[in-house]
């Protein structure tokens, strides 16, 4: 019998991984000089991670939010979900349909 990890343990697990390839990226990074930190930062500064196009700030109720100017993604900064999870239900709704074509 299959047993269905429960949602404690796939967190858990998650969060394994997380750290896992944290810790790899972070390795990575220290074998990088101050230049390529730099160059990489311009190369991908508000960038759509999905796409590639600009990605253009929006402003609402105090939260910047990055929109794709072509596929039109949503992306948040650190932080950012969290407060927007604690909006009301009816904020969210509102929140959500600002961005929608």
């Amino acid at each position: 019998m299959v047993r269905k990890p429960s949602e404690q343990e796939e967190e858990y697990f998650a969060r394994l991984e997380f750290e896992k390839l944290k810790k790899l990226e972070g390795e990575k990074l220290k074998g990088l000089t101050e230049g390529e930190k730099k160059r990489l930062k311009e190369l991908h500064y508000m960038q759509c991670p999905k796409c590639g196009m600009k990605l253009i700030e929006m402003d609402y109720k105090r939260l910047k939010v990055d929109k794709c100017s072509e596929c039109e993604g949503i992306w948040l900064d650190a932080g950012e979900l969290d407060a927007v999870a604690q909006l009301e239900k009816s904020a969210i709704d509102k929140f959500f349909g600002v961005f929608k074509k």
